[in-house]
């Protein structure tokens, strides 16, 4: 028997205080320095369980498909799965507002401080550690996907990497074939 597919989009939690809600994206937005994907999921999937880690996969893949910022899309959808409209308007205020009067203050300074070369190291250490919160976080949204080695899933990933990371093909194009060619075969998967 297989798991029913769940829909991203569908799941209500009236419980959840908005408060709560832009509380939490708030605290993602002020200590996810430049990527706060993995900020976010730790929060969503580990420290409040708000959802399993294969449902963040998949309001992330839904997040990812829209056009903007993922993270941007990924607080509307969640926040509109938890508590509808409001809570999609108060994720949102929680992710960009903080960061939004941080971004103000500190451009400021790098106006005046921005040629000292000792800044100039600081920030490419923060970099590589952004990078290396990056790497942790793929194989964290990867594990859930990989123990299913006979689904389609795993297949899916591993094209999208040959086709996009090793042959560099175009993002769009490959979506444009990957995309359809993946629902076919989860769709094929779930009614053999």
């Amino acid at each position: 028997m297989h798991d029913t597919p769940h829909d991203p989009t569908q799941t209500k939690r009236p419980d959840l205080p908005l408060l709560e809600l832009f509380l939490g994206f708030a605290k993602i937005s002020v200590t996810g320095f430049g990527m706060i994907l993995p900020w976010a999921r730790r929060l969503i999937v580990e420290d409040k369980k708000w959802l399993t880690a294969d449902e963040f996969n998949e309001t992330y893949s839904l997040a990812q498909f829209l056009p903007g910022p993922n993270v941007v899309n990924m607080s509307v959808v969640f926040g509109s799965r938890m508590r509808g409209p409001a809570g999609a308007a108060v994720a949102l205020l929680g992710l960009i507002g903080p960061p939004a009067l941080i971004a103000t203050a500190l451009s400021a300074l790098y106006a005046i401080y921005g040629d000292v070369d000792v800044l100039r190291r600081i920030l490419t250490g923060i970099a590589a550690a952004a990078i290396g919160l990056m790497i942790a976080v793929i194989v964290k949204m990867a594990e859930p996907l990989l123990r299913k080695l006979l689904a389609p899933a795993p297949l899916v990933l591993i094209a999208t990497f040959l086709t996009v990371g090793v042959a560099r093909w175009p993002l769009v194009s490959t979506l444009l074939v990957l995309a359809p060619a993946s629902i076919a075969l989860a769709f094929w998967w779930q009614r053999r």
